[in-house]
């Protein structure tokens, strides 16, 4: 891979862990484990047999938590302390030759795991507001369909996995919102307490 098919590639496995951190370690690990993917010295980590059983549980643990209303905001909450970490970790081992993680590539990963996890996190919060679990379950199916194309969309075409992790997580939490303001609008107006939001 080229330097900047490297730098796609750690920005889209940093963005991909602010919203799947253990699919994402797992993943990028098995890749490597199993010869798809020439992982650089500081990501080699990843493929060790108790990295990728320990990150495969957790994976399994978390796609079952994060489909419980309220839990998976907790869970959320509590991720926060490890998926931002996790994305600059990834970032910067992916952009490092000798092993040596920059600054830098630390602050930019963790920048791009911080604006993922915010999204997903801020999205969950207000559809869990709704008081049906479809809408969560949904959501959380959509965003385990996103991690596993951006993950196998990364190793072959980095940029646009990038691309396509960040437009996605934007559009749904715009559109979110935006219900969120029609649903508050129309509550206001039923109950008299206000005007609609525009």
């Amino acid at each position: 891979m080229t330097e900047a098919q490297l730098f796609a590639l750690g920005l889209a496995l940093a963005a991909l862990s602010g919203i799947r951190a253990y699919l994402t370690v797992f993943g990028i690990g098995l890749a490597g484990y199993l010869g798809w993917l020439d992982l650089p010295p500081a990501l080699q980590v990843t493929m060790s047999p108790w990295v990728l059983g320990t990150a495969g549980a957790l994976t399994v643990v978390e796609f079952f938590a994060d489909k419980i209303p309220g839990v998976d905001s907790g869970w959320d909450l509590l991720h926060t302390l490890l998926r931002i970490p996790v994305g600059a970790f990834l970032a910067a081992a992916t952009l490092s030759p000798d092993g040596h993680l920059s600054a830098s590539a630390l602050a930019v990963g963790a920048g791009m795991a911080l604006a993922t996890h915010a999204m997903k996190a801020g999205t969950r919060a207000i559809i869990n507001a709704s008081p049906e679990p479809l809408s969560n379950w949904t959501a959380s199916l959509g965003e385990d369909a996103l991690s596993l194309a951006g993950l196998g969309l990364a190793f072959s075409h980095p940029w646009l996995a990038l691309m396509m992790v960040v437009g996605v997580a934007a559009m749904t939490t715009l559109t979110v919102y935006w219900i969120a303001r029609r649903v508050i609008g129309g509550v206001r107006r039923v109950l008299g307490g206000g005007r609609a939001v525009p």
